[in-house]
């Protein structure tokens, strides 16, 4: 959830949160506050909203909140990502996961790196490696629990402009090694980012990285989507009231689709296959 929605209601009165609890469904909350440009960098940027976390936490706790994310977003470019923004993405993430954890709340870290460009998978594999194996030494630096988080880092693609294009095992093959030389096995688990994958393909590539044995993953492999769970269920309702069960169907199926390729079971066919990618996107 945003933090505007924390105290937000039904229109019966009923705040959101209760109804959640009511059903079973444990609360999270975004605590990061944007990304700002890093001077001396070519647009690189790095996430704001370490000041005063640890009171927010405080109070994210209190009103019932269990878990916590924060998302860092880098570029694949010349010259990118720099040293100087991965390093400073990288310990931000591990600060916030430290305060996280100090607070009661289980940090989803999350380092994106964009899939725009034209780059090709491998150029997209050893930036990630990069990344990720910055993070996990900051994670180790600033003392965070590792048994006690989740990663959510992007699966490794082409680039959205790139001509090339990889199968679903190509992309699970590529994903897992970049995985599996960076982050540890005593983290449980990692949930996949969509990144503006189409709905059928974020679930495709999720199917084959759980069905891939030839390379070791210790670790839970799951999905966080946003846009590929999501934009079905919106363009189904459309705001309208009329529209709820039809809405409610399609996030069931997406649902449903996303915990089969967890299992490396997805049978197929069952998402939109139009692209969900927003350049340089923001949230």
């Amino acid at each position: 959830m945003f933090e505007e929605t924390l105290e937000q209601k039904t229109k019966d009165g009923k705040p959101f949160l209760e109804i959640l609890k009511e059903r079973g469904v444990i609360p999270g909350i975004k605590v990061d506050k944007g990304v700002v440009q890093i001077a001396g960098t070519n647009g690189e940027t790095a996430t704001t909203g370490i000041d005063g976390l640890g009171e927010r936490c405080k109070k994210y706790y209190a009103m019932g909140c269990r878990f916590a994310k924060w998302r860092a977003v880098l570029k694949i470019g010349e010259g990118m990502p720099s040293d100087m923004a991965i390093t400073e993405n990288a310990h931000n993430l591990a600060r916030y996961a430290s305060i996280c954890q100090e607070n009661g709340l289980c940090p989803i870290v999350e380092p994106e790196v964009l899939v725009d460009g034209t780059h090709t998978i491998e150029v997209c594999a050893r930036a990630c490696e990069r990344v990720f194996a910055a993070v996990m030494n900051a994670l180790l630096k600033q003392d965070v629990l590792l048994e006690g988080i989740l990663i959510k880092p992007n699966m490794i693609l082409p680039g959205s402009e790139c001509k090339e294009t990889k199968t679903p095992q190509e992309i699970a093959w590529y994903t897992v090694r970049t995985l599996s030389r960076t982050f540890v096995g005593a983290i449980p688990g990692i949930v996949f980012l969509s990144g503006g994958q189409s709905e059928e393909g974020a679930t495709q590539y999720l199917n084959a990285i759980n069905q891939l044995t030839e390379l070791a993953h210790p670790w839970k492999l799951s999905f966080s989507y946003g846009r590929a769970l999501q934009a079905s269920c919106l363009d189904a309702w459309q705001g309208k009231e009329e529209n709820v069960k039809k809405a409610q169907e399609a996030f069931f199926l997406r649902a449903k689709g996303n915990s089969e390729a967890t299992l490396g079971k997805y049978a197929g066919g069952t998402g939109s296959t139009e692209s969900l990618h927003v350049k340089s996107y923001v949230y």
